[in-house]
């Protein structure tokens, strides 16, 4: 019999009663140190005051209100992002999912507005991942994630992550834009260099693409810069970017963001949302920004999460029948791992620390961006004692 909940989920037998900074309480009695951050959305952590005060206060005066009406929690929360980033408008979302179809959407209709509607299709990379619309998962090709829902969704084309030979040759008459991850998160943690993404802007400048940005994992200070991007200090800016999970910290915020050039075309009845841009969603999402844009606080995490990396560097060589290699930027990292991956999670849950496994045989490691150097600390001896194990374990085998 089909339980209640659709069993869409290899759940672990693990029920979460409550959270606290970097820590969360089981049912079993224990407490784990939170390094998967619920994927990357928990930015400042689990109940952290200043949120749960912003969304106390607005519940209290108003949830929800149709955007049929000004909502001035949105408009705050456009114009820091505009102030913030390369953008000059916003369309916000529930969810990443969410903002990338309309980045999608956005994409199409400026072609189509400048007298070229052939122009629609997407080059995408290898080892992406978009979301679980029909769209996204045409535009991430991942075999495991379409078997059972095709016919696959017209309009995208893929190459290697990172091979710009690749981008070039499949450029055609019809493409309209390309997509990537500045940092795959699901595919593994792959890092697009700072010199890959200046070529991806100066080949779309070339043949007259758009550049998109999927900044829904990688953005909102999880590699020390506000988005992923900016190490490229300006040379790298986008035309369209999807942002979600940490701009609201576990409240369900995504939104697109795109430049007045690009967006002209998004005029009255092009795109609509219910729930996107809700007093709560924002009110969570404006909390949010309080922290991170708040001076010294990127700086913190790029300092916290150098010597963080340095330590997980150290247990990989200090063991490589467990761990094969270390990657990532900020507090967005991943451990390759020489046995299956599955294996690393479990024995990092047995420690105390709850991870997640990503594509590539690799355990993503995301710490909340409030993480203490003492709790980076706490984490990273749990992280060698369970490589210990697994290498011992190899040893023996």
């Amino acid at each position: 019999m089909i339980p209640a909940v659709m069993p869409t989920y290899a759940r672990v037998d693990l029920a979460i009663e409550r959270g606290e900074g970097c820590w969360l309480f089981g049912g079993d009695g224990r407490r784990y140190l939170d390094f998967t951050s619920g994927i990357a959305v928990t930015a400042l952590g689990h109940c952290h005051p200043h949120l749960v005060k912003a969304l106390q206060d607005q519940a209290a005066t108003l949830w929800h209100c149709s955007n049929l009406f000004r909502i001035p929690g949105q408009e705050k929360l456009a114009q820091r992002l505009v102030d913030n980033t390369f953008a000059d408008t916003v369309f916000f979302t529930n969810s990443g999912v969410e903002a990338m179809e309309c980045s999608i959407k956005v994409v199409r209709k400026y072609h189509d507005d400048t007298g070229n509607p052939g122009r629609f299709r997407i080059i995408t990379c290898g080892g992406a991942f978009h979301g679980r619309s029909l769209a996204t998962l045409a535009a991430g090709r991942q075999e495991k994630y379409l078997k059972g829902f095709e016919p696959m969704v017209e309009g995208f084309d893929q190459v290697s992550f990172g091979n710009l030979n690749e981008m070039r040759a499949a450029i055609s008459d019809d493409t309209a834009a390309i997509l990537v991850e500045p940092v795959q998160g699901e595919g593994g943690i792959r890092v697009g260099s700072v010199d890959y993404l200046k070529a991806l802007r100066q080949i779309c400048d070339e043949f007259g693409l758009l550049l998109m940005y999927d900044e829904v994992q990688c953005g909102v200070g999880r590699t020390g810069k506000l988005f992923a991007h900016e190490w490229a200090d300006g040379a790298a800016k986008p035309d369209v970017m999807a942002i979600a999970k940490g701009i609201g910290s576990g409240f369900p915020v995504g939104a697109c963001l795109t430049t007045e050039k690009v967006a002209k075309g998004m005029t009255y009845g092009t795109h609509g949302t219910t729930f996107g841009g809700n007093p709560l969603a924002m009110a969570a999402a404006n909390a949010v920004l309080d922290v991170v844009l708040a001076p010294g606080f990127l700086e913190g995490v790029q300092a916290r999460s150098k010597v963080f990396r340095q330590r997980l560097e150290a247990i990989a060589k200090k063991h490589p029948k467990a761990i094969d290699e270390v990657r990532g930027s900020g507090l967005l990292l991943g451990i390759r791992c020489v046995q299956p991956n599955g294996q690393m999670v479990d024995a990092l849950r047995a420690e105390g620390l709850l991870a997640v496994g990503a594509g590539d045989n690799v355990v993503r490691i995301l710490p909340p961006l409030t993480a203490s150097p003492e709790e980076l600390e706490q984490g990273a001896q749990m992280i060698e004692r369970a490589a210990a194990k697994q290498a011992a374990s190899a040893g023996s085998a």
